[in-house]
């Protein structure tokens, strides 16, 4: 950090952090219920920190002719400082991880409704003679339709013939 820079008025006083630094602080032995002004001193700090990390990226990007800064570009701001560039990447692997395991995740899981197929969708699959397993028009469901279906749409291309 290079030259100190004076906090936005909108956040002069505001603590930003305040109950993350409380458990910190608590975690790392202090009283459950800290001072006040250590907790808005190490807030002041936290916030700084951040804003000149995020301004030297900006000015990574800006050097670099971009305008969006890249994830790269905070990884050179913070590349001299081991545990934090370790820590990022870590993070930044666990993330990775994260939405791989989203992923295979099935959702739908449990949401009534969803495994049914529009009226529309039914027709053009019985017009095309399609078939799922149960031997209707794509609702996935073994709920014995067939009949209700063949009342409401007609019977298949195949048994019509």
């Amino acid at each position: 950090m290079t030259e100190p820079r004076a906090r936005a008025a909108r956040h002069k006083g505001q603590l930003n952090f305040e109950k993350e630094l409380r458990g910190l602080l608590y975690a790392h032995g202090d009283d459950e219920d800290p001072l006040p002004e250590t907790v808005r001193v190490l807030d002041e700090i936290t916030t700084d920190f951040i804003i000149e990390t995020c301004h030297a990226a900006s000015r990574h990007a800006t050097l670099n002719g971009r305008q969006k800064v890249k994830l790269e570009d905070f990884k050179f701001v913070v590349r001299k400082d081991d545990r934090l560039l370790g820590r990022m990447m870590e993070l930044i692997g666990m993330e990775k991880e994260l939405k791989e395991a989203r992923k295979g995740f099935n959702t739908d899981e449990g949401k009534v409704g969803l495994e049914r197929t529009g009226p529309k969708k039914r027709r053009r699959a019985m017009k095309a003679g399609e078939r799922d397993e149960d031997g209707d028009a794509g609702d996935g469901v073994d709920d014995g339709e067939d009949a209700m279906e063949d009342l409401m749409f007609g019977p298949p291309a195949s048994v019509a013939g």
